[in-house]
């Protein structure tokens, strides 16, 4: 039961299937309610749970379903096109959510012992100790938060809130109404809930309700400050669909993809051309004679700028994931490097080299580029980058907000996500692109490989999106945003310290509290 929960969890990130679309149940869309009712199951495993041990058993199994089955792809990244032994890449997914599945075996240990100790207040108790999971799971050694249960809370009730708390609000408040609801089904059922130790419970249950309610409805009807328009930008978003088997292939996929972006770029005629992670995947110094200083010179003069992804470096200073960025007076062009590397692609943990040399996947060790980075500045527009998954880490995006004045206006992602085949990873970044969105008040461009790229308003919908898997250049236009939201006020200056703090406030006074007559852990 704990597993399928997991696994229900994980495919309200993201619905898996073609069915059910004549109910408005979308492949790739999220299911704010399917979210609920995965973490309500959990819950009522965790109260029926007969010991703080086989509360974390539980929690654990529940982890590995659902972060196994959110980011199942890395199979295909790592069999597919790495050529990892079949066995070995599924073993390394299942060990990478087991991994993680550890925080939440540990905060269900902690969820089942207080509750022993003091009944009141029990599902803010709960929320208190996700949001603890969430940040550790996102934070520590790297962090990699992909497919916190915030994301699925995307187009539900909870959406006004993100503007005020940001992802791991988001997720602590959804986790608090789902132990509600589970308080709210042992009442009415029965189960566990009779006697003074049921009573206190559902009290517990009922006052941590009231409490959010009236912070979570105050900010519903009182929706996050918006900022106002800096003007409309034209823009393309270049898809190439290069297949990932060819894409760094000097008899195949390097010479298709120099010759369609190259030709993209020299053809359209909007403000701003913006191409994928490695759309151009060799080195300046080893391109065709005359490309690059031919890009170069296309966007010298006029009224076009273009953002291009490329490898930038040497043997001995070191290689960038890097874009680079032409415009008219822009000498020389202008740069972002990736900050936030890949674990294993990007660079090698120690102790991991034997893991990586299995695989043949054209990555190693990268520099890390600073943080923040100046944003591209262009016809009144500033924009700022994020390559691959960076755009995870809304942290590190907020340092961009600390003066409120410099702050970009739009927020841009390029990607290739042809690493991951046709699966949900696409699906899924398209939503976290969502979240920022909603975050800073910005729209979010997206330019990828395969899929999804897309241009999403600031208020988190998606206006403009190409058909994955195809090569295809995407026209539209994009309405940059001034001033910020109380969440990148706070985190801007801050970082996530005040949840952090928040949460262990909150557990502190629980566990100073009164402890029932005749319990016992």
């Amino acid at each position: 039961m704990a597993l399928l929960a997991g696994a229900l969890q994980a495919f309200s990130l993201a619905w898996p299937f073609d069915i059910f679309d004549s109910w408005g149940v979308l492949r790739g869309q999220p299911l704010w309610w399917l979210q609920w009712l995965a973490l309500t199951a959990l819950v009522l495993l965790l109260q029926a749970s007969t010991s703080a041990r086989q509360a974390a058993w539980r929690g654990w199994l529940f982890g590995l379903g659902w972060l196994s089955l959110t980011f199942g792809w890395l199979y295909t990244s790592m069999h597919t096109y790495g050529g990892l032994p079949a066995a070995l890449a599924l073993l390394a997914v299942l060990a990478l959510a087991g991994a993680l599945a550890l925080y939440y075996a540990a905060v269900c240990w902690c969820f089942k012992a207080l509750a022993l100790i003091n009944k009141a207040w029990i599902a803010i108790n709960f929320a208190a100790f996700w949001l603890l999971a969430e940040l550790a799971r996102g934070l520590l050694l790297t962090g990699f938060g992909w497919g916190a249960i915030g994301y699925a809370q995307l187009d539900g009730p909870l959406e006004p809130l993100i503007g005020w708390v940001g992802l791991y609000g988001v997720s602590a408040v959804a986790a608090g109404f789902a132990a509600w609801l589970a308080l709210a089904l042992q009442a009415s059922f029965g189960a566990g809930g009779r006697g003074n130790s049921g009573a206190a419970s559902w009290r517990g249950g009922a006052l941590s309700l009231a409490g959010m309610a009236v912070v979570g409805l105050g900010l519903h009807f009182v929706p996050a400050p918006q900022g106002s328009s800096t003007g409309v930008l034209g823009v393309t978003l270049l898809q190439g669909n290069i297949a990932q088997e060819e894409k760094f292939e000097s008899g195949s996929g390097v010479p298709k993809a120099l010759r369609w972006y190259g030709e993209q770029l020299r053809a359209n005629r909007s403000a701003l051309v913006i191409s994928p992670e490695t759309a151009v995947p060799l080195l300046p110094a080893q391109l065709p004679e005359g490309y690059w200083q031919a890009l170069q010179q296309r966007f010298a003069s006029g009224e076009q700028a273009a953002l291009v992804g490329v490898p930038l470096g040497s043997y001995d200073e070191g290689y960038t994931n890097s874009v680079v960025g032409f415009k008219p007076g822009q000498v020389p062009p202008w740069r972002y490097d990736k900050h936030h590397l890949v674990p294993f692609g990007e660079f090698i943990p120690p102790w991991f080299r034997w893991f990586t040399e299995l695989m043949h996947i054209p990555l190693g060790d990268f520099n890390r580029g600073a943080l923040p980075q100046p944003t591209f500045d262009w016809q009144g527009q500033r924009l700022a980058a994020t390559i691959c998954y960076e755009n995870l880490f809304s942290e590190e995006l907020a340092a961009q907000f600390a003066n409120p004045a410099l702050a970009p206006t739009i927020l841009f992602n390029v990607s290739n996500l042809g690493w991951f085949g046709e699966h949900l990873a696409m699906d899924q970044h398209l939503q976290i692109a969502r979240m920022r969105a909603l975050e800073f008040d910005r729209p979010f461009l997206l330019a990828t490989n395969t899929g999804q790229t897309a241009i999403v308003n600031h208020r988190g919908r998606v206006t403009h999106a190409a058909a994955p898997h195809t090569a295809v250049a995407l026209t539209g236009e994009v309405q940059g945003r001034s001033g910020i939201t109380p969440y990148s006020a706070w985190v801007a200056r801050f970082g996530l310290w005040p949840l952090l703090v928040l949460a262990l406030a909150v557990l502190l006074a629980a566990a100073l509290g009164r402890r029932p007559q005749g319990a016992s852990l």
